[in-house]
């Protein structure tokens, strides 16, 4: 589901809040400016020393993909492969230099366009393999921000809590004033520790999942276009590349030839 995370984090927020009204407390209560600044300011600063500015630029379009990843289509992936490798079988590696243009996929494109040019496979896994180690360092420098933050925030509360209840220990000569004082002292821990476990971790896990997902999808790929490149018996391939699928998500071997045939046709036609 696609907007999973932000409906999770919505729940949560939701949850929070509720159950605060119930025990007779006003939302109102927790709008307290200063521990506003010291969280949201604090942990920004902390972690903008910690992952650098480059990372930090990052952070809009980190919780956008967060909000509006698709799922990755695992059993059309296996699909196309299935339908290349029959392809293959019939007119040879380079009837596939036709189909190169028309996979949406870049890594998918990138390494039927070695296949075509006739590269090594070995050299073909080794491209496609640093294209994939690449992409996981990408993606874990973005899990990182949000796991920073999430380990800073806490102590940015606690830090606002300490400052709050210096103020209060000076003002113990009127007691009328300790009660909010101690209060709005500690709205900072609450914040602290609140957005650290239902928006920074949540996200950085999030991010976590989207990458593991995108990393079997690709070794997926790359074991499919190998066995391409191997002339390996479509039948072989799709047992090979259904192993990655849960078993109820499946194509069966009707589905994935007839993947197949719809895709010659589509060629025939074009041709």
């Amino acid at each position: 589901m696609k907007a999973a995370t932000g409906i999770g984090i919505g729940v949560a927020i939701f949850g929070i809040l509720f159950a605060a009204i119930m025990e007779g407390t006003s939302p109102a209560a927790f709008i307290d400016i200063p521990a506003i600044i010291i969280i949201f300011a604090g942990t920004g600063g902390v972690t903008l020393a910690s992952v650098g500015m480059d990372n930090m630029k990052r952070i809009p379009a980190l919780y956008k993909l967060v909000m509006q990843s698709p799922e990755p289509d695992v059993p059309g992936r296996v699909a196309l492969l299935v339908g290349l490798a029959e392809q293959a079988r019939r007119e040879g590696l380079l009837a596939l230099d036709q189909r190169v243009a028309e996979v949406d996929d870049e890594f998918t494109r990138k390494g039927l366009q070695l296949v075509v040019d006739g590269i090594d496979p070995d050299l073909v896994r080794e491209v496609l393999e640093a294209e994939i180690d690449g992409m996981t360092a990408r993606h874990h420098s973005g899990a990182a921000i949000f796991d920073k933050a999430g380990g800073f925030a806490p102590t940015m509360g606690i830090i606002g809590t300490v400052m709050g209840l210096v103020h209060v220990l000076q003002n113990l000569a009127s007691p009328s004033t300790l009660g909010p004082a101690i209060s709005s002292a500690f709205i900072a821990t609450l914040f602290g520790i609140g957005t650290a476990n239902v928006i920074y971790l949540p996200v950085g896990n999030r991010l976590k999942s989207l990458s593991t997902a995108e990393v079997e999808l690709r070794t997926l790929t790359l074991d499919g276009i190998l066995a391409v490149q191997a002339g390996d018996n479509p039948r072989v391939v799709a047992e090979k590349l259904n192993s990655y699928i849960a078993p109820i998500n499946r194509l069966s071997e009707g589905e994935g030839a007839g993947a197949g045939a719809a895709q010659a046709a589509r060629d025939a036609e074009a041709a």
